[in-house]
């Protein structure tokens, strides 16, 4: 047993050798990452004293490179004008995503199985009202239409005959020169020729018809969204070959949630922006859909209104639902400066200009929000100061 014991010692040391050097690597991999993450660099303490530290809070009072507490300053220039950060009452505005779409907008749809032999136009181009847009072959629909019209014509003569045969029976009946069963075969006769001619000049209608079917044109004056024909395409009875809709006519199609549409109704005017173009404008509700989504609770609200150029349909825009006011601290956005990523503002205290962070929100005309950073009542200085 005492030689067993000697022999396990060697291998309990490689034991204790192993979980000591696992203990050191470790300690010098937590030491690393400690350094990398700047744990042994000196830090600033605060947002202040780093501004003090760039010399703007420091003010003439502060070494350059020391910084200085912040409440020091710069002494503010006689005449400089100053302006207070107020409190003011806005619409609270909640808005609903939507698309916009035209009012008028169609799909131009084959009736005939016909070969395409003309395409006039191409997407993006602007039609106006009667204007040639597709030609499908038509030879067939215009012999048809020769075939009509010559039985009319026959049918025509055939009536014309019989109204002479129809006269000359009644001359003859009045000078009771004439039987009665061939006055009545006349008058059928005559009776017959009408109707197949009418049927004949029906026949000619529909043929006219038909044949017109091989000739789209522009219903309106409209702008091409899509083509999705081109000459030598075989053309299927429903297949859709354009689609147009109305410029001048626009709408935005948003969905809002039914709390927000009892605040809303037919004929009111509503704030509407479309994001990409920037542009702001005034819509009239023209209808609210009375039915709500199942999956989002919410109801399709239309909006029409004046739209500035470059608005096509599936484009964003939000709408923009007042709600009731809210007060807001403004400052004049003259007396903000962008440095990097920060807004900064001079605050006047005690005659000294302190360097001051804020953050903004909304604009109002030549207003701002500030949301953090001022208080109600403080003074800045209404031109933001050059290497603030």
């Amino acid at each position: 047993m005492a030689v067993r014991a000697e022999k396990n010692k060697p291998a309990g040391k490689r034991i204790l050798l192993n979980v000591a050097a696992g203990v050191g690597l470790l300690a010098v991999v937590v030491l690393l990452l400690v350094w990398l993450a700047g744990g042994f660099h000196p830090k600033i303490d605060s947002m202040a004293g780093w501004l003090a530290s760039e010399g703007g809070a420091g003010g003439e009072g502060s070494p350059a490179g020391q910084g200085g507490p912040p409440s020091a300053g710069a002494p503010l220039p006689p005449g400089t004008a100053t302006a207070k950060v107020t409190l003011r009452k806005v619409p609270h505005i909640e808005t609903a995503v939507g698309t916009v779409r035209a009012v008028h907008e169609m799909a131009l749809a084959s009736k005939l199985l016909a070969k395409v032999v003309e395409v006039h136009v191409t997407a993006g181009q602007r039609v106006s009202a009667g204007e040639v847009l597709v030609r499908l072959d038509a030879e067939d629909l215009a012999a048809r239409l020769a075939q009509s019209e010559s039985a009319a014509a026959a049918a025509r003569a055939a009536r014309d005959q019989a109204r002479i045969e129809f006269d000359r029976v009644k001359g003859l009946l009045e000078r009771q020169a004439a039987s009665q069963i061939e006055w009545d075969r006349v008058q059928s006769a005559l009776k017959a020729a009408e109707a197949e001619l009418q049927r004949a000049q029906q026949s000619v209608t529909e043929s006219r018809t038909v044949l017109s079917y091989a000739t789209i044109a522009a219903p309106i004056d409209a702008v091409v969204i899509d083509k999705r024909v081109s000459a030598g395409d075989t053309a299927a009875p429903g297949q859709v070959l354009l689609t147009l809709f109305d410029p001048t006519h626009m709408q935005l199609v948003a969905s809002v949630r039914e709390s927000l549409t009892q605040r809303l109704r037919v004929g009111q005017t509503i704030g509407v922006r479309i994001d990409t173009l920037g542009y702001p404008c005034d819509g009239r509700i023209s209808e609210i859909v009375p039915e709500a989504e199942a999956a989002s609770r919410s109801f399709l609200v239309k909006v029409t209104g004046p739209c500035p150029p470059g608005v096509y349909s599936g484009m964003f825009g939000r709408l923009l639902i007042p709600l009731d006011e809210e007060s807001v601290l403004v400052v004049l956005r003259s007396a903000v400066r962008r440095v990097g990523q920060l807004d900064l503002v001079m605050v006047v205290q005690d005659g000294r200009m302190l360097r001051r962070a804020v953050k903004l929100g909304r604009t109002f005309d030549d207003e701002v929000e500030v949301l953090s950073g001022l208080r109600e009542g403080e003074a800045v200085v209404e031109s933001a100061v050059e290497g603030a």
